[in-house]
């Protein structure tokens, strides 16, 4: 293992790359931070005396490296930064180790994609500031010099990874066209190593791995489309997906856009199970999605109509599998966008309506501002207040619509669909005098989510209620 190598197993970077004397008489060791022009002067010195001696080594693959970063990342000038960034692909062949460049050539890509964190005083150019041409040519230098090398294992290995950093980048752009093109050229290169390793566990594990990485990608760019049926196919496909060994952001990706898929259709069981891989996956990669997607699995369990907390201690049953661990609820439990969820759950559990729309405006930045969550608020109420309506109309045999109306806080109409809902769904045995605008009860009480421990009706009314009372305004 070279000194190379084991830089890149401790972490290191040659970002701090300081220019002696020696290599320049302007003393360039800090002038990137005081004065990025200057910086730059000094750095084309070290490249040009190079090119003088037509002698090429790691002290110039630095300098253009450090160039192309300047350009970038403090002067915002991608076009200047491509310029030496293609120059530095030219040293790629002899200057430096493979393992070295490969190294760069992905940290650069990073950062122009977006994907890597900037440090204080850079530019987030390549959030919106660069045009599509000028990012697809980063990319497309870099395959040139690929394709020239040809017959070797490492060329191969880097231009999957630049065409997975490509289809990122198209994602997070919304280029659906472009994005396609690189899907296409992805599952070419799962297939072409398909063909090429056939009985080869290791090569089954890396094309698993590759497979559900372009399925996640997929997966999200049908899930932003709102294209349903092509993300449940893609979808079934990576489940099908056997031998692999995925980072867990990849399958956290998959499994949450899988919980959004089911909740589509209104399966929230199966979304729980989703979200909770989900966050699971998240959790242990990092993520900063973690919290979101708890967030979603709440919810489900809301929707779902369980009567469980996720965030309940263990001991209690039923015991679904997407329990969280003692270790996860002590940890996010006092998160402020979980509490706020967690106080949502308490109001649904006692079935307290008004108690469950305070919440929703008191913290409406970290759940109703999610278009996702939102979406999902009104059918959470309606759940809610149809729960509420039957504790109310329970001990009543006629009650008014308005008085119904002024309890929930809602207008007659829409207490008038809850009430056919319950009557269809037999949850109440009666009808609604249209004329009088009432509700007329025939039996009190008949199949409701209740447990009853009577057989008798009027045995669940309190002491002091009749079975035949009028509530009115």
């Amino acid at each position: 293992m070279d000194d190379d190598d084991m830089e890149y197993l401790e972490g290191g970077d040659d970002d701090d790359f300081v220019y002696s004397g020696e290599e320049s008489d302007d003393g360039a060791g800090n002038a990137d931070d005081d004065d990025p022009q200057e910086a730059l002067k000094a750095l084309r010195k070290i490249i040009d005396a190079e090119k003088d001696k037509k002698e090429y080594t790691d002290w110039g693959f630095k300098a253009l490296k450090q160039s192309t970063k300047i350009s970038f990342q403090i002067l915002g000038k991608p076009d200047d930064a491509l310029k030496s960034y293609t120059e530095l692909l030219g040293y790629t062949r002899s200057a430096v180790t493979r393992n070295y460049s490969e190294k760069t050539i992905n940290g650069i890509l990073d950062y122009v994609g977006g994907q890597k964190p900037l440090k204080k005083g850079q530019r987030k150019t390549a959030a919106g500031n660069v045009s599509v041409e000028t990012l697809e040519e980063f990319y497309k230098v870099t395959k040139n010099v690929l394709i020239e090398t040809k017959n070797e294992s490492w060329p191969k290995r880097l231009s999957t990874k630049i065409n997975l950093k490509l289809a990122k980048l198209w994602l997070d752009r919304k280029e659906y066209t472009r994005l396609l093109h690189v899907i296409s050229e992805l599952h070419r290169s799962a297939t072409s190593s398909t063909t090429s390793s056939a009985g080869d566990d290791t090569s089954d594990q890396s094309r698993g791995t590759l497979l559900l990485e372009i399925y996640a990608l997929e997966i999200q760019m049908y899930n932003e489309t709102k294209n349903w049926k092509k993300l449940k196919e893609i979808y079934n496909k990576s489940s099908d997906v056997r031998s692999a060994i995925p980072h867990p952001r990849i399958m956290g990706v998959i499994k949450e856009c899988g919980g959004k898929m089911w909740m589509g259709e209104k399966q929230w069981a199966r979304a729980s199970t989703d979200f909770f891989e989900s966050f699971r996956n998240y959790d242990e990669s990092g993520a900063p999605q973690r919290i979101q997607v708890l967030k979603y699995l709440v919810l489900a369990n809301l929707l779902m109509g369980s009567g469980i907390n996720p965030f309940d201690s263990q001991e209690a049953k039923p015991s679904p599998k997407w329990r969280l661990t003692e270790y996860m609820r002590n940890r996010y439990k006092s998160d402020p966008q979980i509490t706020a969820m967690t106080d949502l759950v308490g109001a649904y559990q006692r079935r307290e309506v008004h108690e469950a729309e305070r919440i929703l405006r008191d913290h409406r930045d970290t759940i109703m501002d999610d278009p996702f969550i939102a979406s999902y608020i009104g059918d959470l109420l309606r759940s809610l207040r149809t729960s509420y309506l039957i504790d109310l109309i329970k001990p009543y045999t006629r009650l008014e619509l308005g008085f119904l109306a002024k309890q929930l806080n809602v207008d007659k109409h829409e207490v008038e669909e809850l009430l056919i809902g319950l009557i269809l769904e037999g949850k109440v045995d009666g009808k609604i005098d249209q004329v009088a605008q009432r509700l007329e009860i025939t039996r009190m009480w008949v199949a409701t989510n209740y447990p009853q421990t009577t057989t008798n009706p009027e045995q669940l009314l309190p002491d002091n209620r009749s079975p035949d009372v009028v509530m009115q305004l």
